[in-house]
Formats: structure tokens, C-alpha cells, sequence
């Protein structure tokens, strides 16, 4: 049992509630005689005072039984206390706060407590609450959608003219507290899926997948910490455009950066640890990132899924590194480069050595860009000396005038016959033009003319019609 002498909380409490009660009485009692009808008409009518009197009186009576209430109650308090009827009567004169982000409301009985930690507990000064604050336990979530519309066609052999549903993008984001953030998209897409030019899954049918699934961590400009399924940093418009055309000049990506399941070549998912940051440098702006993970499946069979995301087909891990810099002299621009090793085991054949290096020059402004990429896939098997080169480059440049920007873009790939790894991809080159109009703040329209030379093969013209959207 604690008294009021010992706890002086209580009592200053019990206090504040009798000068409460004085000042709220009175101020009912002065606008009830300022506005009360029958004190009107008195003014008016010249009454006499007794009435008047009267109330006053009956007033003070009212004041002095409250008064004796209050002395009551601490008097009760100070023997044995009762908590529950002490706070019925003080919510009855004391405004609670319906809610507190950082405690109880005042007013309100605290969680059971030993006597030493009661004891020091100080009131909060309710004169000068404290601005309420965010709750970081607590997760904002944003979800912002992409999609687009498509009608494509081409003069390839049996293939038709058709509207095609493109990716729809749902880009997760949430802000589990200061340091720590997750990123997510989430794709829906119609099949088949063409691994490597191989189709795999039903026409028509919506699949789902989880392209970029991340736990990132910030502890400052030069050092960020990411967890899970990411992008790549391999060059530059793998980490630069996700899974959104909308965001892209062009109606989808270069050959080269193509995602595993549209034919691409290149690793452009991992599964595994990511770290970047900044790195002392003044003006000229250096990056770096360097990536731990699964890598790709070595394409064997063609159908299996390319990207790791459970089990990695044997214990050698992946890893990247990427230095880029952004010198402040020169707004826009961005060079880097990036090398990637992994060691590939394809059924019935001899583990393949596999080493990307990629260089880029880019430079960025609103009204204008221009993209330069070039890679190096090299497969070494370890079972020869013999080494696979697959030089590869694309070369994009735009221009914006208002609401319209004219683009050209010319890309390469060229794969050897006999590659261990891509044996089917041999030489796919060819310049893109388009135009790209935008509607709206939120809704692009793309007209693109596509010629890809094949190797041993004739070219492909191709005619695409895009609507690529934000929401």
C-alpha cells in the first residue's frame, strides 16, 4: 500500500481534479447566468435580484458538495486505495486523450508495477504535452502498379499478328523502420515462358512470379545491405530499368539485358547478398557493389527454371563486383564497369567456368540519353583449354522535344555455333527505331520498327504498338 505522502503523483493529481472542478463549475455557472432566458428578460424587464440569488446559492451548494467528494476520496485514498472508482471520478472532470503512441492516457491506470518503479513514475506535464510520434513498429506499405498493352506483328515464319497483355507490375515497398526496408514486385504475366528460346507452359495462361524479393538494410551513404532476390549489377539497364516498360524509352529491353525467360543469356537475377554504397571520392562520385548468390542454372534441361531461388545446383556461389562513377563536372553521366564469375555444371558435360565483364557510358538528361553497353561472356570448360567468347553490345540514343522523343537504338549479340552454353543463340544484330509519345503524366504510347539479322537465317522485321501505363 502506497499513500499519498509517498506518493506525491496521486496526490498532485487529486488536486489538479479540485481545481478543475472549481474552474469548470464556475465557468458553467457564468455563461449559464449570461445566457440564461430568464436572466435576459430580467435585464429587460428590470426583475428583481432574487432569482438571480437563488441560483447562486443553489450553485455553491453544488461546488461545496464536490469539494467534499474530492476530500472524501483522497481521504479514502490515503487509507486503502481504490483505484477504479478514483479514476471513474476523474475521467468525469479530467479530459483523457483517446490515444497515446508512446504510453497510456493519462488518466488512465497504468500496467501493474513494483512498488520501486511506481514510485519514480512522473506524471507527464499535460500543460505542455509532447508532439506525438510515429510509431517505427509499425510498417508503411506503398504499392504502385505498371502494365501495358501491346499489338505486335512480324514477318517471321508462322507467327500472327496479335494484342498481347504485357507484364502487370505491382511494386511493393515498405519502411519497417529507420534502417531496415523491404522492396518487392510482384509480376503477372500470360505464357509460355521461353527459356532460352524454348517455349515452356500453357498459351494464355496467367502465371505469377516474384522478381525482386528484398530486405534492405541502411546504415549510411557507404554501406546498404539487401537480402533475398535482386537484380544483378551487371552494366548499367539491368539495375537502372526493372519490369516496367512504362519506365523505358523503348518498348522492352535489348537483346542482351532480356530476362531469363524471354531468352535472355545473362544472369539478370540472383538470389543471395547484395552491398553498395558510396566511396570516399569527392567530386568524382564512386560506387561500388559487390553480390554473393546462387547464379543462374547451367541450362540443362532448357525447360527448368533459370534463377535459383532454393536450392543452387552445387555449393559455388556467384559473385559480382561493380565500381561506377558520377562525376560531379560532368552532370548525367555515369561509366563503370563490372566483372562476374560462376562455375556452371550442365548434365553429362564437364563444369564450365563462366566470367562476364561488362563496361558502360551513359549519359543522362530529361530531355535527352544516350546508352552505351558493352559484355564479354566468357566459357571456359574445364575439361579443355579451349575459351567460348560471346561479344555483345547495344548503343540506344534519344531525344525529347515536349510530349514526343524520337529514339534509334542498334544492338549485337554473337554467340559461337559450338558455345557449351548457348549453342542456340549464335548472331542476332539489328537496328530499332521508334517513336515514344507521352499521353499523359502516367500513360505512354510507343511505335517501334524492329530488323534482327540471324545467323544462317533470313532477318525478321517486326512492328510493335505499345501502351505502357502507371497507377
Amino acid at each position: 500500500m502506497v499513500s499519498s505522502v509517498n506518493n506525491p503523483n496521486k496526490t498532485l493529481l487529486l488536486t489538479r481534479g479540485k481545481a478543475a472542478v472549481r474552474r469548470g463549475i464556475w465557468l458553467v455557472l457564468l455563461l449559464g447566468f449570461a445566457l440564461d432566458p430568464a436572466n435576459l428578460r430580467a435585464q429587460q424587464a428590470a426583475a428583481t435580484p432574487t432569482t438571480e440569488q437563488q441560483t447562486i446559492q443553489m450553485l455553491l451548494q453544488r461546488i461545496d458538495k464536490l469539494e467534499a467528494r474530492v476530500s472524501q476520496l483522497e481521504a479514502e485514498h490515503q487509507g486503502a486505495p481504490r483505484p477504479e472508482p478514483v479514476k471513474q471520478e476523474l475521467a468525469s472532470i479530467t479530459p483523457v486523450p483517446e490515444h497515446s503512441e508512446r504510453g497510456p492516457a493519462m488518466g488512465a491506470p497504468a500496467a501493474p508495477q513494483a512498488q520501486g518503479t511506481q514510485d519514480q513514475h512522473v506524471e507527464p506535464d499535460v500543460s505542455n504535452p509532447e508532439p506525438e510520434r510515429m510509431d517505427m513498429s509499425k510498417t508503411l506499405l506503398r504499392i504502385r502498379g505498371f502494365g501495358d498493352v501491346s499489338f505486335h506483328g512480324s514477318d517471321e515464319h508462322e507467327s500472327t499478328t496479335s494484342f498481347s497483355l504485357g507484364q502487370l507490375n505491382l511494386f511493393v515497398t515498405s519502411d519497417i523502420s529507420e534502417k531496415f526496408k523491404f522492396l518487392g514486385e510482384i509480376v503477372f504475366e500470360s505464357g509460355p515462358d521461353n527459356f532460352y528460346e524454348v517455349p515452356s507452359g500453357r498459351t494464355n495462361e496467367f502465371g505469377v512470379d516474384v522478381e525482386r524479393y528484398l530486405l534492405q538494410y541502411s546504415y549510411n551513404d557507404y554501406f546498404n545491405l539487401a537480402v533475398g532476390r535482386y537484380h544483378t549489377a551487371i552494366g548499367y539497364y539491368n539495375t537502372a530499368y526493372h519490369h516496367s516498360t512504362w519506365f523505358q524509352t523503348t518498348t522492352g529491353r535489348p537483346l542482351l539485358f532480356q530476362f531469363e525467360d524471354s531468352g535472355g543469356i545473362l544472369p539478370v537475377h540472383n538470389v543471395g547478398v547484395s552491398a553498395s554504397g558510396r566511396i570516399p571520392s569527392g567530386s568524382l562520385g564512386l560506387h561500388y557493389v559487390a553480390e554473393i548468390g546462387n547464379g543462374r542454372a547451367s541450362r540443362t534441361p532448357l525447360q527448368e527454371e533459370p534463377v535459383q531461388n532454393e536450392v543452387d545446383e552445387n555449393n559455388h556461389k556467384a559473385f559480382n563486383l561493380a565500381l561506377f562513377a558520377r562525376p560531379e563536372a560532368i552532370h548525367g553521366l555515369q561509366v563503370g564497369f563490372s566483372a562476374y564469375h560462376d562455375l556452371l555444371t550442365p548434365l553429362a558435360q564437364s563444369p564450365v567456368s563462366e566470367n562476364i565483364l561488362a563496361a558502360h557510358a551513359v549519359y543522362m538528361l530529361p530531355n535527352f540519353e544516350w546508352l552505351n553497353e558493352f559484355v564479354l561472356v566468357r566459357h571456359a570448360p574445364q575439361d579443355t583449354t579451349r575459351v567460348f567468347n560471346t561479344p555483345s553490345f547495344y548503343t540506344q540514343i534519344s531525344k525529347r522535344w515536349g510530349s514526343y522523343r524520337p529514339y534509334f537504338r542498334y544492338q549485337y549479340i554473337n554467340a559461337p555455333n559450338n558455345e557449351p552454353i548457348y549453342p542456340d543463340v549464335g548472331l542476332r544484330a539489328g537496328p530499332s527505331v521508334g517513336l515514344r509519345y507521352d499521353a499523359a503524366e502516367s500513360v505512354a504510347l510507343k511505335l517501334q520498327y524492329d530488323y534482327n539479322q540471324l545467323r544462317s537465317q533470313p532477318g525478321v522485321n517486326a512492328l510493335t504498338l505499345q501502351l505502357g501505363f502507371t497507377f
